[in-house]
């Protein structure tokens, strides 16, 4: 059925929310303030924008050829200072659930075409091999011919890109493909490549890729193709990361969150760096005191040490292998720094938070991609005696509903 309805706020995922004859309806791509036709069947939360009667004055052509298919992006559609403002709006909303009442500085925001690193799907249809981006809410796959929010030499490399990696395309199911743009080229790795591959395809794979941009190519954690070493430049050091390790998907934004943690360390002069991955903010914060970096990707901490050693003029840099949501420091182990950096994944820290909390840390920047377990987490230090000074979004991730925040504290 078709119903004529009313916006009142957009939804944490960024669909409009209207009230509907069996409670909330969430319709995507509409907008606070506009009378729509939606379809929704009996029962469902969720109904197909059909037509917009009365649009928002927010509203905005989207910039992208794929917006209303990709499952990337949500808010192509809405104007940018009112984009940004809901961004804000969600990291307050996070902040309040928790009973947490502060001051929330304006978003901090990256340019479109800086997206270093993205993840596409690799298929094989009736036509021959896609590589792009899933459907909203399918698992399909359409072919992307454009993608405004990644640095231009990852977009253009696309079609030569699909043409190396052609012949691994599945049978069934679907290959995962993480690209990042490195100093030497891309660096390329393929997860869930069902076939195994002889040494004349392992060959013709590696020419294809060389002539596609690629500087190392693995497949399912084996590298089979470097052409130069993929070295990245973090905090103005060179580093090779391991295959597969996280990084941060815009170096604009990198940028901005290393400003912030330096700002909130201060002149401190030990520092832990938890949850450090390949260690940007462990060499932003070594010129100036001693760095201590924990983290369970023993890959990526080799990575970091060789990397802080060939840097000239850093204070000393050591590292841990630990995994932090088993074994958190303890207050006691803490007791050594005087500032502590604290960024771990989407699920939080919610263990590391309780032995903060009972810390004697001057200083604590939380950094986080998830405002609602870094919420949890900040209660748990307020409630240790922590107090909150500062909070800014950063968004990195252009047009989606996730945003990273940064928070200050103070013991």
């Amino acid at each position: 059925m078709e119903l004529e309805l009313r916006i009142d706020r957009l939804g944490a995922q960024g669909d409009g929310v209207a009230q509907g004859p069996e409670g909330p309806l969430f319709v995507p791509y509409a907008l606070p303030g506009e009378r729509v036709r939606v379809a929704v069947e009996a029962g469902q939360s969720h109904g197909r924008l059909v037509a917009v009667l009365d649009p928002s004055p927010d509203r905005v052509l989207p910039i992208c050829p794929h917006f209303g298919i990709c499952g990337g992006c949500a808010l192509q559609h809405l104007e940018e200072g009112a984009y940004l403002a809901w961004k804000r709006d969600q990291v307050g909303a996070a902040l309040a659930s928790r009973g947490l009442d502060v001051s929330i500085e304006p978003v901090r925001s990256v340019k479109l075409a800086s997206r270093r690193r993205a993840t596409f799907a690799l298929a094989r249809a009736p036509s021959g091999a896609v590589l792009g981006y899933h459907w909203r809410g399918s698992h399909d796959i359409f072919e992307v011919e454009a993608c405004p929010v990644l640095v231009p030499q990852l977009e253009a490399s696309l079609p030569k890109l699909k043409a190396a990696l052609a012949g691994l395309a599945p049978a069934k199911g679907q290959a995962r493909v993480s690209v990042t743009v490195s100093d030497a080229g891309l660096d390329v790795a393929v997860e869930d490549v069902s076939a195994a591959l002889g040494a004349g395809r392992r060959a013709s794979l590696a020419q294809a890729s060389m002539a596609a941009g690629v500087a190392r190519l693995t497949l399912d954690g084996e590298v089979v193709m470097q052409r130069a070493a993929p070295s990245l430049t973090l905090s103005g050091a060179h580093i090779v990361p391991p295959p597969g390790a996280f990084l941060q998907a815009s170096g604009a934004a990198e940028q901005i969150l290393v400003e912030l943690v330096g700002e909130g360390v201060g002149r401190a002069k030990r520092v832990a760096d938890l949850f450090a991955g390949l260690g940007p903010f462990t060499l932003a914060l070594a010129k100036g005191a001693a760095v201590d970096a924990f983290e369970q990707d023993a890959d990526a901490l080799a990575a970091l040490a060789v990397a802080a050693r060939a840097t000239p003029k850093l204070k000393p840099v050591r590292v841990h292998v630990r995994d932090l949501f088993r074994t958190p420091l303890t207050a006691k182990e803490l007791a050594a720094y005087d500032a502590l950096v604290l960024d771990p994944p989407r699920a939080g820290a919610r263990a590391q938070a309780t032995e903060l909390a009972a810390s004697s840390v001057a200083k604590i920047v939380a950094v986080s991609c998830n405002p609602g377990t870094l919420a949890r987490d900040l209660r748990i230090l307020i409630d240790g005696g922590y107090r909150i000074t500062r909070v800014v979004p950063v968004d990195q991730f252009r047009f989606s509903p996730h945003i990273e925040v940064v928070a200050y504290l103070e013991r």
